[in-house]
């Protein structure tokens, strides 16, 4: 008799109970194992849960255990510590008013996510009855409650008793936010209160709002002038922005934001930009702040001693211009000032923008450095060369000149002799024999002139010019058509002694003089006798007696003194051309 064979692809069926018996002990023993982990897990967990629900709102006097990066540790009787925000804990100026081992009554609102017993500070106490609440009504007394959720219009908060806070008057800025305050302790205002319907109306925005103007009047007095802060700006005006230094807006003016010009803030600060500032200047009784930020650059005229000179050629900006000048920028927050009188060597120059406008890029050369009064004197014209260096040499004495008129004044008449200079023309040197009063009787602005260089003078800047000295005069003419040794008829104008001026007509003078008669000139010496000339004499006189009584002979023939008045025959001795003189003597 043969044992059967088993087939290897089938299994032994006693064994494959013995391997299911074993796989469903050891997989029993695993979840056996994984659910008495996972239960202690949850009675762990439940139990913390439950300690920390029963720690929720515990009122407890905690002892101060350490101050580090900005939270006060505090021991809390538990294993483990409590922290609070060390800004609850700061007095007005922001100091710290808590050291370790001072004890504190704090309340216990849970963990954080290190652990930490989360904790807030209890600064009221929560009515405990109506009575308590009548009083916190009738005196206005900030209560504690905590929010036990959101209803409709608002939000349920138990004060001792149920009361309803609305959503304006809870703080909050919407209903999320709203939302975030359930399970908060807050403090709060009893605003309306009827006992007999159980009605209580709470608010917390006006204790938020004393509790920020509490605050707000502690950092302003904590504020100190010349401190650096460091602040956001929130808006942008024409003069100004505001920064926001900690809950507190100052106000930077836009002189004060940058040493250069600054048209608008909004051309170099946005809204949300982080600033350092300067206080220059905290007034607590008015609550204002003003602000600097190019305080804390260097001041450009600081070092303008030692990097402008005089005679120095620089290039710069013009800002602007005004009635008696140009401002230019030498650099951000330093102007030099171009005067209408450094502008151009011509006086034809009115207003400075005939000249230059702003933003134009202009070469300048330094006249004057004043650190003291923060000025700089600039020169334009000086960087175009001084014409009257090549005037002199160019226009001497004598020579002439041709031009417009540029203007007419009471006292004569300017002419452009070059681009940059002009000569005047005194109003008594525009015309001959006639006097006028004013240039216009004679000249008009544009008409274009002659006239004869008079003087120059580089020193004083002065051209002067005349046109009368071109024009042919009454006397030239007659000098021209006459010669010496001509005899011409003249009226005698006038005798002064032994000069007798003659009037030749149409404006021409002339003059002699008449010779003084013997019997008038005196001598010292003893006379000379002349023996000749008696006998002569004497002979004569005896043959006129001789002859029967004839007429005496004078010696020589007697002449008439010339008078005002008398028309005579002269004869030219003496043309001068020059000097326009004319000689004559009498004839007849």
């Amino acid at each position: 008799m043969s044992t059967p064979i088993t087939p290897l692809h089938e299994e032994d069926p006693r064994e494959q109970e013995e391997l299911e018996a074993s796989a469903t002990e050891s997989s029993f023993g695993d979840i056996l194992n994984e659910f008495e982990q996972s239960h202690a897990q949850e009675l762990q967990q439940a139990s913390k849960s439950q300690e920390n629900k029963s720690q929720d709102g515990k009122t407890i006097a905690a002892t101060v255990v350490t101050v580090s990066d900005g939270r006060v540790f505090f021991d809390v009787g538990q294993k483990t510590e409590g922290v609070l925000d060390a800004t609850l804990l700061r007095d007005e100026k922001g100091i710290i008013e808590v050291k370790a081992g001072d004890t504190v009554r704090v309340q216990m609102n849970g963990r954080d996510d290190e652990g930490y017993f989360k904790l807030s500070v209890i600064q009221v106490e929560r009515p405990k009855d109506w009575s308590g609440l009548q009083k916190a009504f009738d005196e206005k007394l900030t209560i504690s409650g905590v929010v036990t959720g959101v209803v409709k219009g608002g939000l349920s908060v138990d004060v001792g008793m149920r009361a309803f806070m609305p959503a304006s008057r809870s703080g909050a800025r919407d209903v999320p936010e709203m939302s975030t305050l359930v399970g908060q302790e807050i403090s709060c205002r009893v605003i309306k209160l009827d006992t007999e319907k159980e009605d209580i109306v709470v608010d917390r925005r006006a204790v938020l709002e004393e509790e920020r103007a509490k605050a707000r009047e502690g950092r302003f007095s904590a504020l100190e002038t010349g401190a650096v802060v460091e602040g956001t700006v929130r808006s942008l005006l024409d003069y100004g922005a505001f920064v926001d230094i900690g809950g507190i807006d100052g106000m930077l003016h836009v002189a004060d934001i940058s040493w250069g010009r600054v048209n608008k803030p909004a051309d170099v600060l946005t809204v949300g930009q982080k600033l350092n500032v300067l206080l220059l200047k905290v007034d607590v009784a008015k609550k204002r702040v003003s602000l600097g930020l190019k305080q804390l650059q260097p001041d450009p005229w600081s070092t303008a001693a030692e990097k402008y000179s005089v005679g120095q050629r620089l290039n710069g900006t013009v800002a602007r211009t005004t009635d008696f000048g140009a401002f230019v920028e030498l650099e951000p927050g330093l102007d030099g000032l171009i005067h209408l009188s450094e502008m151009s060597w011509s006086k034809k120059v009115r207003k400075p923008s005939d000249m230059v406008k702003p933003g134009e890029l202009v070469e300048v050369v330094v006249l004057g450095v004043s650190v003291a009064d923060k000025r700089i004197s600039l020169g334009l014209k000086q960087t175009m060369g001084d014409p009257w260096e090549e005037v002199a040499a160019q226009y001497p004495v004598g020579a002439v000149v041709e031009g417009p008129i540029t203007q007419l004044k009471q006292f004569g008449a300017f002419v452009q002799v070059t681009p940059d200079v002009e000569g005047m023309i005194h109003v008594g040197d525009i015309v001959h024999e006639k006097r006028i009063n004013h240039p216009k009787d004679e000249l008009q602005v544009g008409q274009v002139v002659k006239a004869q260089v008079l003087e120059c003078d580089r020193e004083k800047r002065r051209l002067r010019l005349g046109m009368k000295q071109l024009l042919p005069t009454a006397m030239d003419e007659y000098i021209e058509a006459h010669k010496e040794g001509d005899v011409v008829t003249g009226r005698i104008s006038d005798v002064k002694g032994n000069r007798v001026n003659v009037d030749l007509g149409d404006g021409v003078h002339a003059h002699f003089s008449i010779a003084e008669p013997e019997s008038k000139k005196e001598t010292n010496a003893a006379p000379v006798a002349d023996i000749g000339a008696i006998s002569n004499l004497l002979a004569a006189r005896w043959k006129g007696t001789g002859s029967g009584g004839g007429a005496a002979v004078d010696a020589a023939p007697r002449r008439e003194v010339p008078k005002t008045g008398q028309v005579r025959s002269f004869k030219i001795t003496k043309l001068d051309v020059e000097k326009k003189r004319l000689d004559v003597e009498l004839v007849g």
